[in-house]
């Protein structure tokens, strides 16, 4: 009632105007994510009788970030031991699948690496890409490189505008856990070629830290115009490759070839 005696009307005001929000102008509602149900994401996951452990979500999320680490190109984003399917008939692959799984089950106890030699499309690098993501999935950080690419990554740290010098390109790949290095010898050995390449193996096989390399290049001449591995890299470098891994020739049809006429 008002002083003058007539009567207040009463408006009522709606929680939400249609089509509107009570929200802040342009703010999305705060969503809290959904705690896992095994730790109520403390990271820790209770065992009965036996205490705590970390949690699956927490080493998945290490994994994840390992992986995304690890500088896979996406070409080989299925590449896994699950899905290579070696020629039975084929003892070269059969051999060069048995020592993919064997290092990824022994690690850290396996000591040498890989060398795979072989012509192209025989599944060099499905294998050496199986075999990291085998070992991230062990909490291994690893670190793929195609040989190539990564002398030109160090050939833009020359420019004067990058901000990146040589020795930010090369620490990760002297200090990995684990290196694929793929396409070994796929460069002309230029003198600059030659000195990156002793460098990575020299530093990696001082420190004893565990490589596995790819190359189309073999130990034997298929005819005389043919380059061997160690006409590539030199001897002294091959010779360090013997100590550091075993070497595995692999045989076979170019699986490519076989992919495109599948289908035709």
């Amino acid at each position: 009632m008002t002083a003058n005696g007539n009567a207040q009307r009463l408006i009522a005001v709606p929680d939400d105007i249609e089509g509107e929000s009570t929200q802040p102008f342009n703010r999305p509602p705060r969503l809290e994510p959904a705690a896992c149900l095994l730790c109520s994401g403390s990271g820790w996951e209770f065992v009965p009788d036996r205490g705590v452990r970390p949690c699956l979500c927490r080493t998945a999320d290490r994994r994840m970030k390992l992986l995304a680490a690890a500088n896979l190109p996406r070409r080989y984003n299925e590449c896994a031991l699950s899905n290579y399917y070696p020629d039975k008939a084929n003892g070269t692959q059969l051999r060069a699948f048995r020592l993919a799984h064997h290092l990824v089950e022994e690690y850290p106890a396996a000591d040498r690496g890989l060398l795979y030699m072989g012509t192209v499309g025989v599944g060099k690098t499905h294998l050496s890409v199986a075999i990291l993501r085998g070992l991230v999935e062990k909490g291994v950080p690893c670190l793929f490189y195609e040989f190539g690419s990564l002398l030109k990554e160090i050939q833009k740290s020359y420019n004067g505008v990058s901000q990146t010098s040589e020795l930010e390109v090369l620490a990760p790949v002297y200090e990995a856990e684990v290196l694929v290095l793929d396409e070994l010898g796929a460069t002309k050995p230029t003198e600059w070629v030659c000195d990156t390449i002793r460098q990575i193996i020299g530093r990696r096989y001082n420190d004893r830290r565990l490589t596995i390399f790819t190359t189309n290049y073999t130990d034997r001449r298929r005819g005389p115009a043919d380059e061997t591995l160690e006409d590539r890299i030199g001897a002294r470098l091959r010779s360090r490759l013997f100590e550091m891994c075993k070497t595995v020739v692999l045989e076979g049809d170019d699986y490519r070839r076989r992919f495109d006429a599948e289908n035709l």
